[in-house]
């Protein structure tokens, strides 16, 4: 089947969607001979808005066949399943759709045609409405617990409302794509579907001007006075320009401007035959000779809007310019799956990659169901720690048991080496998570970080700097999204080692576990003093 063809067809089929005719839409789809894997989402998505379940379920099928990394299409089925009452395998694709983002807290799917965001958190909470369905409300509660953590938006109140209807045991409603999100073809190529004239038609070129004595290839000369002279249009009067072509500046005082750009003409024209114009926010000279006019139209609701005298507004803010890449260690090797190994389950780190030696097993029933709570007959001899980690827990120590054995049993709760755990807590009026380390000195006892028999610690699981210096640490002041695989990612409030200094603008530095470049106006440092502490 010719791409045309499916692009035509595909593009129809559009077109009925937005107009609620999805009989329409499927005859449309159905006509494709070679359909590929957004197509057949498409034909799912049609027979879920006309109750087809089953059809649905197929062409999800196929879907997933096509492209068994689209984690858009592992959730969309998973929502199916849970309608159909088929839960175990509605909660496997909620974890295949988990591993499928790659870590990310949100995948964006406008570049496939698709206007639709993914957010791990959506994920974790129809893997909570799974274990409803199931009647496993303790193992609910956990995975919408870590859903809590994740970052994203588009959560709203959706979380907490889910959190209410488990603990009132009520079923939960899946999350799906909404009916009239399908993936669209490209603009550009449905533009190139219309027949195109590239000859045209032949033209007779004459002069409206009498007794016009041109002749030759050349532009058109200065008619004498008293001539017939053709009526100009808006254009002319107009003191906005168009270049056009690109010019590079030969002299001092001119600019260079791309061609077909639009300047402003500030000043007349020289007798050098230069003009003073404005471009993006400079004054400077070009060719008259180069200048046309262009007509700028104007709704008449916006003409309250029209920048006064007509000058050009001034160029935007633009950031901090990028230091050039630098290449850091070898990254840890990739874990790859195959079709064939089962995934892993929630109920370990949601993000966290099993090693290829031990491959990931799945069961439905393998939640953790030791929950230690904070009692309210806790005695006086022990304190209530309360660890918020992916998921939050809670244990009750003894008062003077020493730092380095409170690490400990926090890692065996959380079933992680106490090596690569990192606690951090907070301080009195202040927003910094500071990590545990002059504190773990001998003699120091966790009541020291306790308030009113309760202590609240932060940890993160990362690997040990080895051979880095940790010159100081900054508090985050806001979230920061990584721009580039060399960026770290962290949210508002966190510690960050600084490692190095990039540039002025530019740090590198080290948060949970990563190690990478942020703009230092993200983060401010609350303590001057340069402190080198052991990680506990």
């Amino acid at each position: 089947m010719l791409y045309t063809e499916l692009l035509q067809l595909w593009h129809e089929a559009v077109q009925a969607v937005d107009t609620k005719d999805w009989h329409g839409a499927l005859s449309k789809l159905e006509q494709i001979s070679e359909p590929t894997s957004r197509t057949l989402f498409n034909t799912a998505s049609a027979h879920l808005v006309l109750g087809q379940l089953d059809l649905a379920l197929k062409a999800l099928d196929l879907t997933i066949a096509k492209d068994e990394r689209l984690a858009v299409g592992f959730f969309q089925r998973a929502a199916v399943m849970m309608q159909v009452d088929r839960l175990e395998e509605a909660l496997t694709d909620c974890i295949w759709a988990q591993k499928h983002m790659r870590g990310n807290t949100v995948i964006d799917y406008r570049q496939l045609g698709l206007r639709f965001k993914l957010y791990s958190w959506q994920v974790l909470y129809n893997a909570a409405a799974v274990y409803c369905r199931m009647g496993q409300w303790e193992q609910a509660r956990e995975v919408l617990l870590s859903a809590s953590q994740e970052r994203g938006g588009g959560r709203g109140g959706n979380i907490e409302v889910a959190m209410e209807s488990v603990l009132k045991e009520q079923v939960m409603a899946p999350l799906l794509v909404p009916e009239d999100v399908v993936f669209r073809p490209r603009k550009q190529d449905v533009e190139q579907l219309e027949q195109r004239d590239f000859l045209g038609k032949a033209k007779v070129i004459s002069s409206v001007i009498p007794n016009d004595d041109f002749g030759g290839f050349e532009p058109l000369r200065l008619q004498k006075p008293g001539f017939y002279e053709p009526k100009v249009d808006g254009a002319q009067d107009s003191r906005y320009m168009r270049i056009r072509t690109p010019y590079m500046a030969r002299g001092p005082g001119q600019l260079t401007v791309p061609g077909g750009a639009m300047v402003f003409l500030f000043g007349e024209e020289g007798r050098d035959g230069l003009a003073t114009v404005i471009h993006d926010g400079q004054k400077g000279l070009l060719p008259m000779s180069l200048l046309d006019p262009a007509d700028v139209k104007m709704a008449k609701g916006k003409r309250e809007n029209r920048v006064p005298n007509g000058i050009p507004l001034p160029p935007g803010l633009k950031p901090p310019t990028r230091p050039q890449v630098q290449h850091s260690a070898a990254a840890p090797p990739r874990v790859s799956f195959t079709s064939e190994t089962p995934p892993p389950s929630y109920n370990t780190a949601t993000h966290a990659l099993l090693p290829a030696s031990e491959p990931p097993r799945y069961t439905a029933n393998a939640a953790n169901k030791e929950h230690v709570g904070a009692a309210q007959g806790t005695e006086a001899s022990s304190v209530v720690v309360k660890v918020h980690y992916t998921y939050t827990v809670a244990l009750s120590i003894p008062v003077d048991m020493p730092f380095q054995e409170v690490k400990e049993c926090i890692a065996q709760k959380l079933g992680q080496p106490a090596s690569q755990l990192r606690l951090r807590h907070k301080q009195h009026g202040s927003r910094a998570l500071i990590p545990l380390g002059e504190e773990a000195k001998p003699g120091r006892s966790v009541q020291e970080v306790a308030e009113a028999g309760r202590a609240t610690l932060w940890c993160q699981n990362e690997d040990p700097l080895d051979n880095r210096t940790i010159l100081y640490q900054m508090v985050a002041l806001y979230d920061y999204t990584g721009q580039g695989p060399e960026d770290l990612e962290f949210s508002e409030g966190e510690t960050i080692d600084i490692l190095g200094e990039v540039n002025e603008e530019w740090l590198e530095g080290h948060s949970a576990g990563h190690i990478g470049i942020f703009p230092s106006c993200f983060a401010y440092q609350e303590n001057t003093n340069v402190t080198q502490s052991p990680v506990l």
